[in-house]
């Protein structure tokens, strides 16, 4: 794949999309592809995370270390961006992701990802907006599902 067909790929993922293009032309150069085999793990849960990956053909399994408590295997493909927060700080993968085919991602390095926000101020209160619009929202969800109970009260 070219550059271009990495920044248009790169648009296909909302949360990267309102970045703008040459936001994403940084991406597109500073990132890195990889190819994984059926079987093969990209990471395991407990990892530290250092950046994100957004799936660009095949498919992986997501699961946690247990499958207790309703947690059930997730299976993703083509544009879909693991690791959203990472891009930004640094924790633990909560999933262990696992290719069940041959499989391409593109990793964005959390450096990477900082950097082109320094360099695209614009770019980073679009994000900064998107973030705070979906904090809300689950927000608003979750007093739903609490009602007029605490969030703590809700879990008992």
């Amino acid at each position: 794949m070219t550059i271009e067909d990495d920044i248009a790929f790169l648009e296909r993922i909302p949360s990267l999309a309102l970045l703008g293009r040459p936001a994403l032309r940084v991406i597109a150069m500073g990132s890195e592809n990889r190819t994984l085999r059926a079987g093969e793990v990209l990471f395991q849960a407990g990892d530290t995370a250092d950046g994100g990956y957004v799936v660009q053909q095949g498919s992986l399994a997501l699961k946690p270390d247990t499958l207790g408590n309703g947690a059930q295997e997730i299976v993703v493909g083509p544009a879909t961006l693991l690791g959203e927060l990472s891009l930004l700080i640094e924790n633990t993968r909560p999933l262990t992701a696992t290719a069940l085919d041959r499989t391409s991602v593109i990793r964005i390095s959390r450096s990477l990802f900082l950097k082109m926000l320094e360099g695209f101020p614009d770019a980073a209160a679009r994000l900064r907006d998107h973030i705070a619009a979906r904090a809300e929202q689950t927000a608003r969800e979750m007093e739903k599902v609490c009602g007029d109970r605490g969030p703590s009260e809700a879990r008992t």
